[in-house]
């Protein structure tokens, strides 16, 4: 009984660990999006009016959501017709971070 309680408390364990790490990249994803990003994109993802007149990609919509993970990692790394490369400013876990968050703002 006593091995079960500890396969159980260590289950437990190690999921807060995953659910914490995946918050906390989940943060630090919304605050370099807030940071970087909002002044094109908007808040919400859709654009703003700057940078819609810029071209700015709609972060929600079906287009976007569908691209891999590599490709928006290379379009933020290295920048894409208007938009700043910001491999040299972030770090590539920022750059997942950021990532994982654009995936949030899906419609």
């Amino acid at each position: 009984m006593k091995k079960v309680n500890v396969q159980i408390m260590t289950l437990v364990a190690a999921l807060a660990v995953v659910l914490t790490l995946s918050l906390s990249a989940h943060a630090q994803g919304a605050d370099i999006y807030k940071s970087k990003c909002v002044a094109c994109h908007a808040p919400d993802g859709t654009g703003s009016v700057v940078g819609k007149k810029m071209g700015a990609h709609d972060f929600t919509t079906a287009d976007v959501q569908k691209m891999s993970d590599a490709d928006l990692t290379e379009a933020i790394t290295k920048g894409k017709n208007k938009m700043p490369a910001y491999g040299e400013k972030l770090k590539p876990e920022e750059i997942k971070a950021l990532v994982t968050y654009i995936r949030t703002l899906k419609k």
